[in-house]
């Protein structure tokens, strides 16, 4: 049985350690992720991001980010390469917190 952390001990600890460049938190694991590929990781993204960031401009209530925080429960906190979401002033399900992290809403 694996040991799992809360949402709240994990940003603790990883606030406490600047030397790591990027943690996730999934299911109230952590994981530290392999070096990033050009080819294979890269340039899809940079591709992804201009795509997104166009849309995101045409679209109001559209928001989007490049490897950001998103707290999606007590137990979930990825940092995915890529997020476009629709903000809760618009609607959506998502804001941006007071301590500036994207958080989903409960309905």
């Amino acid at each position: 049985m694996r040991a799992t952390i809360t949402r709240s001990d994990f940003e603790q600890r990883y606030d406490a350690m600047p030397h790591v460049k990027k943690a996730e938190l999934i299911e109230g694991i952590v994981y530290m992720p392999s070096p990033v590929l050009v080819r294979s990781h890269g340039k899809p993204h940079g591709q992804i991001m201009a795509w997104i960031g166009t849309y995101s401009a045409a679209t109001p209530g559209v928001d989007f980010a490049d490897n950001t925080t998103l707290r999606l429960d007590s137990d979930n906190e990825p940092q995915p390469d890529a997020m476009l979401w629709i903000d809760a002033a618009a609607g959506g399900h998502a804001r941006v917190s007071d301590d500036d992290y994207l958080e989903a809403l409960r309905n």
